[in-house]
């Protein structure tokens, strides 16, 4: 039971929904193993397009726990489940009632508070408590699932993020691929312990292999002893994950043999990537041990 955390140490974007997309699809499909993916935005969420059409209503949980009529009757999402956890204990079953299944006994989504306002005093101290409630969520949750992937938003306040940072098993800072923001990480890395961690792992996402500051150029200017893991700009990536056909995608790319195919080379990052993180959870986890 392990908890993977992709982060951004600043607000711009890298692309780190669309990467979380792609490796949490990918481990579910090709290890075999039973995947939260937990997101913490208060803002519209990525993830629903990816997996969901938003005209369609998503087909509620059947997932790990079984049918649950109840949960067909509710909000799911944080917003749901923070409902019920004004009266009961968090457990791992409440949180499966709440979640919109992708990939049956595969892969699970838990999604953030999308329609979050901030109008009243009320609101705002509603969403401050349903920020709160996250690390207690990811800890039940860890306990069941195998992967616990966590999507941490940059507005969830910085005591919990710390919460969050702490708890995770593995984090994914994701990076630009731009000068400045390679410069400003060397920066931050001298301050803050947790980039130099063995648990974090750079990732760029939204990659182009073009550039010059590439994934080897980048790591050797960062002194970084393994290559940064990137998950490449795709034209069917990009598309499938505005026609919430991302499994689908990924189901026909376990098909795929051609490497000189255009899409060979994400498909290989993506799996690097994966590769990479369940490596780096055995080191961790044999080191504890």
């Amino acid at each position: 039971m392990s908890v993977i955390t992709f982060w951004n140490n600043e607000n711009t974007e890298t692309g780190k929904t669309m990467s979380l997309a792609a490796i949490a699809t990918h481990m579910a499909i090709e290890h075999n193993n039973r995947i939260l993916v937990i997101s913490t935005t208060d803002k519209k969420d990525r993830l629903d397009a990816c997996f969901w059409e938003e005209n369609k209503k998503a087909k509620l949980n059947l997932g790990i726990f079984g049918p649950n009529t109840k949960a067909l009757e509710t909000e799911n999402g944080i917003k749901g489940l923070g409902k019920m956890f004004r009266s009961n204990k968090i457990t791992p079953e409440i949180i499966t009632n709440y979640t919109k299944v992708v990939l049956t006994d595969r892969l699970e989504i838990l999604l953030g508070n999308q329609d979050a306002r901030y109008d009243t005093e009320a609101m705002k101290s509603e969403n401050m408590r349903l920020f709160g409630l996250y690390p207690n969520i990811i800890e039940a949750a860890s306990h069941y699932y195998d992967r616990v992937f966590v999507d941490l938003d940059y507005n969830v306040p910085e005591d919990i993020r710390e919460q969050i940072l702490k708890q995770s098993d593995v984090i994914i800072l994701n990076l630009n691929q731009r000068l400045s923001s390679i410069k400003k990480f060397q920066e931050t890395k001298e301050t803050n312990p947790l980039l130099k961690s063995p648990k974090t792992l750079l990732l760029i996402g939204r990659y182009d292999k073009y550039s010059k500051y590439n994934s080897k150029n980048i790591s050797r200017f960062l002194k970084e002893k393994n290559q940064i893991l990137t998950i490449p700009y795709n034209t069917l990536f990009f598309e499938a994950s505005e026609e919430a056909q991302v499994p689908a995608l990924f189901l026909r790319f376990k098909k795929f043999y051609d490497q000189d195919d255009r899409n060979a080379f994400f498909i290989q990052e993506v799996k690097r990537a994966t590769e990479n993180i369940i490596y780096r959870l055995q080191e961790i986890q044999a080191n504890i041990l």
